[in-house]
């Protein structure tokens, strides 16, 4: 027998008696939150003879490194959550593969707060239990600064905002596109004060400047993580918000199907139990195995877990609506309040209702997610046959929601109902605006009661509205008719301007307020 030949059954004999397995080199796109799992990577490969190349650099979605563009295709991926690529092979017609996919561990994206914020939190909040729309309050009324991972590229950042819409919808179920409501969001954004293109980036930032913010969203594992670092002062309070979470499993995905093989040696070694109790002491994330006991804090229930939506185009809308988040926006919103003497009673006092609804007495959760917030411009005036009064502020603080809550219940009123002419006034105000800050969003809210019966006509203030700038002409206007007002000429306005009407009388005015305010 030729030595060579002999040579290769004495190694093959040699490997199949020490059980040395075959040595294979696997690349992984991986969260970069996931860098926590690196140093038990060297037993895996002792174990199993597949080496894990981690490259860190995974997205939300996958988008331009799965199907590959260019770039070395990697062999698995491993996400802190697939929703979001699973929503995009689903929406590809087929021309995307749905690879294999198992979940490892699992950690819900949960609020870690300040020993400070916490207390104030929970000191407003029912029964001490604090839920998304507390946040959003706090953070709308300047109360609360937190960070969160940037939604377009992190998954921990998408799967927050996604809570907090979900939450914000109040349905009960997966968010759906005709939950995704422009104006429930901004005051829980005007709090944003700090993030990163991963929450692993958000937490470092944090931990070296922990000043700029009283909040921190993220996974509970890497709030639990930082705590134990070592790097802050007082350890974060970790809330599970009593409006529900979103829930990430941290899957591995076979993006290779030539490798099925080793991604199983590598799926079954990592849900071993012992594995498993080795990922939940060395991370923080709880056990996928239900025969492992979650243990220290891990041990409390998880709480309420709320769905991820089931359609792209619905996390794509809210991913946009929220936009930058290291860029501040506020819109501007000018309220056209008819004053006329038709308005006493009943009428006027559901208008001040609503305004003080807006400016924080609204403790629904729906409140508490549309109010007006820090940053926000607000322009009210009250008009008769004329204007009577006009107030723009900058919301700052309580004092300023205060300061337009008195023009609106100390007015007066007036016999006539200029209404064309105070929409005339407001698109003067929306020029002015609009020159100030370009990219300010700006809207005007018009509500009245009455037929016109004074100042310009409906065609005559079309006419001037033709006549603006194509930036000012592009402001819409809501109206928001009840009473006797003529819904037909108001429609023909909302049209031609780009808004819609709102009937307060078929819902109630604090809810068509809450619908429009900013909406556009």
């Amino acid at each position: 027998m030729p030595f060579a030949l002999c040579l290769a059954l004495l190694t093959g004999l040699l490997a199949a008696c020490t059980g040395a397995p075959d040595h294979v080199t696997l690349r992984v796109l991986a969260s970069p939150e996931l860098a926590d799992v690196e140093p038990l990577l060297g037993r895996l490969a002792e174990d199993t003879g597949v080496e894990l190349t981690m490259e860190y650099e995974a997205s939300a979605d996958l988008a331009g490194r799965y199907p590959a563009t260019g770039r070395p295709a990697p062999d698995l991926a491993w996400l802190a959550s697939d929703r979001s690529f699973q929503l995009r092979v689903q929406d590809s017609g087929g021309r995307i593969t749905r690879p294999e996919s198992t979940s490892v561990l699992r950690s819900p994206v949960v609020v870690g707060l300040t020993p400070a914020a916490a207390g104030a939190l929970r000191a407003k909040a029912p029964g001490g239990r604090i839920s998304w729309a507390d946040v959003a309050d706090a953070a709308a009324g300047g109360r609360l600064r937190f960070g969160m991972a940037d939604p377009r590229r992190s998954d921990t950042g998408r799967a927050a905002l996604v809570g907090v819409a979900t939450a914000a919808a109040g349905t009960g179920g997966a968010l759906r596109a005709q939950d995704v409501s422009c104006d429930r969001l901004r005051g829980f954004r005007s709090g944003q004060s700090l993030t990163a293109d991963s929450s692993r980036a958000l937490l470092a930032a944090y931990a070296a400047h922990p000043e700029r913010a009283d909040a921190l969203i993220a996974h509970e594992s890497e709030l639990l993580s930082l705590n134990a670092g070592g790097r802050l002062r007082a350890p974060l309070e970790i809330v599970h918000p009593d409006d529900g979470m979103v829930l990430s499993d941290f899957p591995l995905l076979l993006l290779d199907p030539r490798e099925r093989g080793p991604y199983r040696k590598v799926v079954d070694w990592l849900l071993r139990a012992d594995v498993q109790r080795e990922l939940m002491r060395r991370t923080h994330r709880r056990p996928v195995d239900p025969d492992v006991r979650p243990t220290g804090p891990l041990a409390q229930p998880v709480g309420n877990a709320l769905s991820f939506p089931d359609r792209l185009s619905t996390v794509q809308r809210l991913v946009d609506d929220y936009g930058d988040p290291a860029h501040g926006t506020a819109d501007q919103v000018v309220f056209l309040l008819d004053f006329s003497t038709s308005m006493r009673g009943e009428r006027i006092a559901a208008l001040r209702a609503a305004f003080a609804g807006l400016s924080g007495a609204d403790r629904t959760a729906t409140g508490k997610f549309a109010r007006f917030y820090r940053g926000e411009r607000l322009t009210v005036v009250r008009f008769g046959g004329r204007v009577l009064q006009e107030r723009t502020v900058t919301v700052r603080g309580d004092a300023d929601l205060r300061t337009l809550d008195r023009i609106v219940a100390d007015g007066g009123f007036d016999d006539a109902t200029a209404v064309w002419s105070a929409l005339d006034r407001g698109y003067a105000l929306a020029a002015q605006a609009v020159r100030a800050a370009p990219r300010r969003p700006v809207a005007i809210v018009l509500m009245t009661d009455g037929e016109n019966n004074a100042g310009l006509g409906p065609a005559e203030f079309l006419r001037r509205h033709r006549a603006l700038g194509t930036a000012v002409a592009a402001v819409p206007t809501f109206p928001v008719p009840f009473g006797e007002a003529d819904p037909s000429a108001l429609e023909r306005v909302a049209r031609a301007t780009g808004g819609r009407v709102v009937d307060a009388r078929l819902s109630s005015l604090a809810d068509a307020f809450k619908e429009i305010r900013g909406c556009h």
